[in-house]
């Protein structure tokens, strides 16, 4: 979001016509909307149009409504220290402008905080299926489906195949072994999210040590691939937290949900666990793809969350050290999400707190594999 002077922007006059000139305006680049942070934070703030710079005088930094530096002279950057937990802050840049003006930018960042089960009323079900020769089963109704509940057959109360609408995060390492690789990762990545239909909902996510939302529920394909644009290779691995924060994006509601992650590396930087992680995955009903690339295919702990993540969601995971497979990668994700079936049935009544439910789903007599989320954590409030 960018803030605006409300006073009127002034007017030259070229060759006898009036020309307006563009009004300054003042962002907070990093950190970013929404960020996770905690110790050391780098704060930049940048003037639009850049000629504008030339005008400020001083731009000033507040974290939390206590100023931390004073820059007179681009680039208008300086460091602060967040302490080692990871808590909600306010970021506010204060530009001074040499006529008396001035230009303010507000973002705030977020805490961390992860909740490991859900309440559960109605049970959630993605499911692709496929035949003996692996191609995709399609025109099945909700007759043709079986869902079992901790062994116990559960009646489906909702069922679709069509048109239902998708939420999908693209959560992307941008880790500095990214580097040699970031330009064909962000290619292959655009061209996937353009595959995508422009009624389903797209946030991007990229992280290292920090995780930036760069576009929103996004429905523009030109928001999304100008989203990719903006990715940079730097910093370290935070791909658990990357982790949980996709799946509380995603949150509980009715309608396909699926997060598509990408990391060539183990996780170096995350203030949440392994095992926070992998609990969150299984507490979702979203569909997870995971990607690896290049050292995360001979790293076997990574290529274990990664399998594990992806499996019990009813996803895949891919591992390939080779970045131009990654269109076929892509396009293996994108013929999954059009031929995906959702249906839910009600929770079963017995319930007690923090158990897990395994789920079981059967089609056409078992003659056909199906893929679908394994099981559920319950809260019962």
């Amino acid at each position: 979001m960018r803030l605006r002077l409300a006073s009127v922007a002034p007017i030259l006059v070229l060759c006898g016509v009036a020309a307006q000139v563009p009004e300054a305006t003042l962002r907070v680049a990093s950190p970013a909307e929404g960020a996770y942070v905690s110790g050391a934070v780098h704060l930049v703030a940048t003037v639009e149009p850049a000629a504008a710079a030339r005008d400020v005088s001083q731009v000033a930094f507040f974290a939390d409504g206590h100023q931390v530096c004073t820059i007179v002279r681009p680039p208008f950057e300086c460091g602060w220290h967040a302490g080692e937990g990871v808590r909600e802050h306010q970021f506010r840049a204060v530009a001074s402008l040499r006529d008396g003006r001035r230009l303010t930018h507000t973002v705030r960042t977020r805490s961390l905080k992860v909740t490991e089960t859900v309440d559960v009323d109605v049970v959630q079900v993605t499911a692709v299926v496929k035949d003996p020769e692996g191609r995709f089963v399609r025109g099945l109704t909700r007759e043709d489906f079986r869902v079992y509940d901790n062994g116990k057959r559960q009646p489906i109360t909702h069922f679709a195949a069509e048109n239902v609408p998708l939420e999908l995060v693209a959560a992307i390492d941008v880790s500095s072994s990214m580097r040699p690789s970031i330009g064909s990762v962000k290619n292959a990545a655009k061209r996937f999210l353009i595959g995508l239909t422009p009624a389903d909902q797209v946030t991007v996510l990229s992280f290292n040590e920090n995780i930036f939302t760069l576009a929103q529920r996004a429905t523009d394909p030109d928001v999304r691939t100008r989203a990719i644009d903006l990715m940079d290779a730097w910093g370290g691995t935070a791909l658990y937290d990357a982790i949980v924060r996709a799946i509380q994006i995603l949150g509980r509601q009715s309608g396909r949900r699926a997060i598509v992650l990408f990391s060539d590396g183990e996780d170096q930087s995350s203030h949440a666990s392994l095992e926070t992680a992998v609990r969150a995955a299984e507490g979702s009903d979203a569909t997870i793809y995971a990607i690896g690339q290049g050292r995360a295919v001979g790293t076997p702990a990574l290529q274990k969350l990664l399998r594990d993540i992806a499996t019990v969601s009813g996803g895949r995971a891919f591992f390939s050290d080779d970045v131009s497979k990654l269109d076929a990668t892509f396009e293996d994700i994108l013929e999954d999400l059009r031929n995906q079936y959702v249906f839910s049935f009600p929770a079963p009544g017995d319930l007690r707190d923090d158990d897990w439910h395994t789920i079981k789903v059967d089609v056409g007599d078992g003659r056909y594999h199906v893929r679908a989320r394994e099981r559920y954590r319950v809260r019962r409030d």
